[in-house]
């Protein structure tokens, strides 16, 4: 998706709501994309997928994951780029901040990381479909800035 598409639905939390276990399958297909080296947030990846409002849900998707996965969980963060460190994690996010390091991304000790040069934007024909499964989306022809 281009930034200067806007998304736009008449229920965001629709979206959200379903089946979980096909939510968390669109989610791991998205994530599965991102490069190393390459950052996404919970809520860009939401807005892929059609499900504005969801970044939360994009999160539980991920602490679904059985670790170690095959799936690179660790290249999303928050959207104030930080890995969301939190004692309820039980060390995953220790486990993020490593992976992230070996990937060659500098992580602060606090968990910033460098989320405007690193950002990914794929490829608008590898975006999802909205139509399986989700919510409807339309495009709005982008706005002057």
């Amino acid at each position: 998706m281009r930034q200067s598409d806007t998304l736009t639905s008449s229920s965001p939390q629709a979206s959200c709501s379903g089946s979980p276990l096909a939510f968390d399958q669109r989610v791991y297909a998205l994530v599965a994309q991102i490069p190393a080296g390459r950052l996404a947030t919970y809520g860009q990846l939401a807005d892929l997928l059609g499900a504005y409002g969801c970044a939360r849900q994009v999160g539980w998707a991920l602490r679904r994951l059985a670790l170690p996965s095959p799936i690179p969980w660790q290249r999303v963060i928050n959207a104030q780029g930080r890995i969301s460190m939190d004692p309820s994690r039980q060390g995953s996010d220790w486990i993020q901040r490593e992976l992230l390091l070996a990937e060659g991304l500098a992580v602060s000790s606090d968990g910033r990381l460098p989320l405007g040069a690193h950002r990914w934007q794929p490829p608008e024909r590898d975006l999802p479909d909205p139509a399986c499964g989700a919510l409807a989306v339309e495009r709005l022809p982008a706005q002057p800035l």
